[in-house]
């Protein structure tokens, strides 16, 4: 049982993470981003600490606990602030989506700080990732300038964090670091909206489905899935998935609130999926490669020529 969902994490991650930004536009349509990051974070931080006290999850200390938090908000307040904030200016779930793509190859440029080496195929695979991420965001009907500066904010909030993480804390519980990660960016986000004078909210029932999907689906499933396999798998790895969300969130755009599919968007998605395949085929490869070796089914040597 726990192979199989070993092996489901990573697609039923995509599809949580793509569902984000469908929830995310349809909640910045009905209220002030800032008051949706801080319903937000409020109702699954408190959530998600009673998960927490409810498993039994080890609670981060000291200097464990203040990098969980410094990973926590640069994932949750720099990345949500810039893409909520981005939405709300009617940037389209999938350029947003498209830009985060970038994730895999942000990461990969913090490798060697984590200790992990990327392969040539790999560098060829975010490379062709990349590009189809430029293809599919010149795709669009328009853009601002403002608007794909915050995505790329955001971006880089999250990839940042990621590696923060996976640098300084890499074996934190992930029930108690998703916990964290919340409950520290909610008064954040309370400052946000206070300082901003932002506080009426214009759709309730709109506003309460987004919020609803967020907490559950977002903040507490996704988050979850993506501490856990931080925790399992190096930063690359993990890192590659989100090359994949680009395509899966152009689609519930379209199915959802009807964002459009232009053909250049779709090529560049298309170009995206191979990089995305080429970088996962060869680090596959070299894990296998590694594993044979270690049961003495191959040389070191063949098995780290493999990875390249």
């Amino acid at each position: 049982m726990k192979a199989h969902f070993t092996i489901a994490m990573q697609p039923l991650f995509v599809l949580m993470w793509s569902s984000a930004f469908i929830a995310g536009i349809v909640g910045v349509g009905a209220a002030p981003p800032m008051l949706v990051l801080l319903a937000r974070y409020a109702i699954a931080g408190a959530l998600l600490l009673l998960y927490a006290y409810a498993v039994g999850a080890r609670w981060p200390r000291g200097n464990e606990l203040r990098h969980v938090v410094i990973a926590g908000l640069l994932m949750q307040i720099v990345q949500y602030g810039a893409f909520y904030t981005a939405m709300s200016q009617d940037v389209s779930a999938a350029i947003i989506a498209l830009v985060q793509g970038l994730n895999p190859v942000v990461i990969a440029l913090f490798a060697g700080f984590l200790g992990e080496t990327v392969t040539a195929r790999q560098w060829a695979g975010f490379g062709i990732g990349g590009l189809g991420v430029a293809l599919a965001v010149a795709g669009q009907a328009s853009f601002s300038a403002t608007g794909l500066l915050l995505c790329v904010i955001g971006l880089l909030g999250l990839s940042i964090g990621t590696v923060y993480q996976k640098r300084y804390v890499p074996q934190v519980d992930s029930r108690a670091s998703t916990a964290v990660h919340t409950v520290a960016s909610a008064p954040i986000a309370a400052v946000l909206v206070i300082s901003t004078g932002q506080f009426q909210i214009w759709d309730l029932p709109r506003f309460a489905a987004s919020m609803t999907w967020m907490v559950l689906v977002t903040s507490m499933g996704a988050f979850l899935l993506l501490n856990a396999m931080l925790r399992r798998w190096d930063a690359t790895r993990v890192g590659r998935l989100f090359f994949a969300t680009p395509a899966v969130t152009a689609l519930l755009a379209w199915l959802v609130i009807d964002q459009p599919l232009r053909p250049l968007t779709i090529a560049g998605l298309g170009v995206g999926l191979i990089g995305l395949v080429l970088a996962s085929h060869s680090r596959i490869i070299a894990e296998r490669a590694e594993s044979q070796s270690r049961r003495g089914l191959v040389s070191p040597g063949f098995a780290r020529s493999r990875g390249r």
